[in-house]
């Protein structure tokens, strides 16, 4: 099965990405599985699990095989692009296609630790080098 297009699918609630997640984390995972790891987090029924994977599966978020016990699920799309995708979803629609206004608006409402913010500017000063590399002339240089 080749990869899905995440701009395809359907949206993810957040209980499904939680439960993408855990199988982004560990590549593949039985219903047991991400009940465990979901149960660690917050109560939560098995059999509410069994019916997320199911339904995600049906939405082609998720892949299933039949091991020798139980079903075994894995994503058909990469955790990268799919939250590449959401986050180009959310810049698009609430920040009128801003990178900078998702950026400030985050920076305005989040504390970043000393790391975080020595990361975001050597981030930046990556992105400002990549844009002289490639003779960006709409910042008019």
């Amino acid at each position: 099965m080749s990869p899905a297009d995440p701009n395809e699918l359907p949206s993810l609630s957040p209980g499904q990405l939680e439960i993408m997640d855990v199988i982004w984390q560990q590549g593949e995972a039985t219903v047991a599985e991400v009940w465990k790891a979901l149960s660690a987090r917050r109560k939560v029924a098995r059999n509410t699990v069994l019916t997320m994977l199911t339904r995600l599966e049906e939405k082609g978020w998720l892949a299933r095989k039949a091991d020798a016990h139980a079903h075994v699920y894995r994503a058909t799309v990469a955790r990268e692009t799919t939250l590449g995708t959401m986050l180009d979803q959310l810049v698009e629609t609430a920040f009128g296609g801003s990178t900078a206004g998702l950026v400030m608006t985050l920076l305005q409402s989040r504390r970043i630790s000393k790391d975080e913010t020595a990361r975001l500017r050597a981030l930046i000063d990556q992105a400002e080098a990549r844009s002289k590399g490639r003779g960006d002339r709409r910042a008019g240089s």
